[in-house]
């Protein structure tokens, strides 16, 4: 069992703040080192007590198996924090921009490229591999193949919010040197709203879970002018990196290992340990498998 820490007691740090949407964040010492705590977003109205804490077990399910594929994440720790009299379930987030080293996200890159006609927020997936092949911080063909990695990691967990401000680079002050930045904000992942109604409706119901594997969610990302369905793109071959990607990143996916990680998980009950690993094997084994098998056998020409 992932141990139990209790995150009310840590030294806040003073002058560092975070932005973002989705619920408030602080800055505190923990093991001598800097972690941004998340707390989970109240909404406009009354949540579950379930659906109250989801988009923080998202953050640390979803980073962890990034961590686990080989693809660079922050690293995280669950655990509460007790604000008057009210303990809640926070995602503990190490800060991976201190001594020297800032973040810039994809957005404020893409700004960067003055002879496009568009902004840096706009998500259509043709300006944004145009800003790939066009910044000069890292390596296009490097960047190219993160992008999509994380794509296809993203597609596996139901990431419907990876946008151009949650992913990007860290330079080094010192160094004068960019570097892409480990992958962050997985809080949309996994279905973070679903209560326990949801959950179980998914578990029992094989037409309510295949609408949320072949319908939603969707991408963040823009194909023509629509966010990019998961499903059709990828068995579609609608892109020769992507399935490139499937292949490199699908045989590393042990089933078997995630759902020993998530056995492990404190603070969730018996029904999000079914949930989140009844999800996640139904996307690999409906979504992935079959793309991979497809890529592999040539019937992507």
């Amino acid at each position: 069992m992932q141990k139990r820490i209790d995150f009310t007691n840590c030294k806040r740090i003073l002058g560092k703040a975070y932005n973002g949407a989705n619920g408030k964040k602080i800055a505190v010492e923990f093991e001598d080192d800097s972690y941004m705590l998340k707390f989970p977003p109240s909404g406009e109205k009354k949540p579950t007590e379930l659906s109250y804490t989801n988009s923080c077990i998202s953050e640390h399910i979803g980073s962890s198996i990034f961590n686990m594929l080989g693809i660079k994440a922050q690293h995280t720790h669950l655990g509460t924090f007790e604000i008057n009299g009210k303990v809640k379930i926070i995602c503990a987030c190490k800060d991976f921009t201190e001594k020297n080293i800032n973040l810039f996200d994809f957005c404020s890159i893409k700004n960067t490229i003055i002879d496009s006609e568009h902004n840096g927020s706009g998500t259509e997936l043709s300006d944004i591999l145009e800003t790939i092949e066009k910044q000069e911080f890292v390596k296009p063909k490097q960047l190219n193949q993160y992008f999509w990695d994380v794509f296809v990691i993203d597609a596996l967990l139901g990431n419907f919010d990876r946008h151009n401000g949650n992913w990007g680079f860290l330079f080094d002050d010192e160094l004068q040197q960019f570097k892409i930045a480990p992958v962050f904000d997985c809080g949309s992942c996994l279905l973070p709203q679903a209560d326990e109604k949801v959950m179980n409706d998914i578990l029992t119901n094989e037409d309510e879970l295949n609408s949320r594997i072949f319908q939603f969610p969707t991408s963040a990302i823009k194909y023509n002018g629509r966010k990019i369905n998961y499903y059709d793109f990828i068995m579609g071959c609608e892109n020769k990196q992507c399935m490139e990607a499937v292949i490199r990143i699908t045989p590393r996916i042990d089933i078997e290992q995630i759902n020993l990680f998530i056995d492990e998980i404190p603070y969730i009950s018996n029904l999000q340990q079914k949930f989140y690993k009844t999800y996640i094997s139904a996307r690999y084994e409906k979504l992935l498998l079959p793309a991979y098998q497809k890529a592999i056998s040539g019937g992507c020409k």
